[in-house]
């Protein structure tokens, strides 16, 4: 325990002056008992008790004051406190195919609308960050608690070329490290981002409060494999949510005057989900996305946490004060 205030302690010094005083007006007492009001009757087992009651208040009110310079003192004490916390970094898919119309007005802006709604639904205490991927990938926001930021990072996002799943995922892994190591992010690249040599690998089982959303309309055909990247998310304890917008079967789209042909590969998105202990979800409408991003969030964790406990002294002292004033009254008529 420490105290923000230690210097009010010395207000216990006050104490033994108030023991003081109170022997000697109990001593007075004693002594006009004595002169006016004793009878010479031995004390019995009554009087035994009696003297148990006029003890009992003075040592209540003197414990209260103790406490409540404690109190004064403002003590503090590392406390393990419940709270929803953690860093959720959203992986968009950027490729060409994500301008496709199925979805209203596009694959693209139905995926931003959903998860404008989502950021903003997040308490001060979740961390959201955005990263953009194609053939390469990249953050544009490092995670924050600024919505304001977060939003304008998902309105700057624009299809783009091919898609590569494990630059996404190798991308989301290096911003969530550069925030805990307190380092200044590493934007746009065209080299092949990789999670940092020196991070160590978290006990198996173990998951740290820390998530990606991986949003993709396709299937990777750009190097990294994705499932490297997603071992190497496990190895961290980062659980990955995949989020597949579109069919296994494959559709042919009309972009920008283009005809694409895309289809999800859902084996290797179950896949990377099961890797990381996360969940594959599968998206066909705006609707769909919504849902998928209510069920994705931060998580209730406990956290040791230095904090002010100066109200407990204080309310056990009231506590304490109050009994003895009332034993006092209900037992002398008279506070202590």
């Amino acid at each position: 325990m420490s105290f923000i205030w230690p210097a009010m302690l010395l207000s216990l010094l006050l104490l033994p002056l108030r023991v003081a005083l109170y022997r000697h007006t109990l001593q007075r007492r004693q002594r006009l008992a004595a002169r006016y009001g004793s009878l010479g009757l031995a004390q019995d087992s009554g009087a035994r008790n009696a003297t148990w009651k006029r003890v009992a208040p003075p040592a209540l009110f003197l414990l209260g004051l103790a406490v409540l310079a404690f109190a004064l003192a403002r003590p503090q004490a590392v406390v393990s406190l419940p709270r929803v916390e953690g860093t959720v970094i959203l992986t968009f898919d950027t490729s060409g195919s994500m301008g496709a119309d199925d979805m209203q007005p596009t694959r693209m802006e139905a995926a931003k609308a959903a998860a404008r709604e989502f950021i903003q639904r997040q308490p001060p205490t979740v961390l959201v960050g955005v990263v953009s991927f194609s053939d390469s990938g990249f953050s544009i926001q490092p995670p924050t608690n600024d919505q304001a930021a977060v939003l304008a990072a998902v309105d700057r996002l624009a299809p783009a070329r091919g898609t590569s799943l494990g630059n996404g995922i190798n991308a989301a892994l290096g911003a969530i490290e550069a925030m805990q190591r307190r380092e200044p992010p590493h934007y746009y690249t065209n080299a092949t981002a990789v999670p940092s040599p020196t991070a160590t690998p978290v006990p198996e089982g173990t998951y740290v409060p820390a998530v990606i959303v991986l949003l993709t309309d396709g299937e990777s055909n750009v190097p990294p494999d994705p499932l490297i990247a997603a071992r190497a998310a496990a190895e961290r304890g980062v659980r990955i949510y995949p989020i597949g917008i579109g069919s296994a079967t494959g559709t042919t789209l009309k972009v920008e005057g283009f005809t694409v042909h895309t289809q999800l590969d859902e084996a290797v998105l179950r896949q990377i989900a099961d890797l990381t202990n996360g969940v594959y979800y599968n998206a066909q409408n705006e609707q769909d996305l919504r849902t998928v991003y209510e069920n994705v969030g931060a998580h209730l964790i406990v956290r040791p946490q230095l904090t002010e406990i100066t109200s407990i002294f204080a309310g056990l002292s009231l506590m304490t004060l109050l009994l003895g004033g009332l034993l006092s009254l209900l037992w002398f008529s008279r506070l202590p």
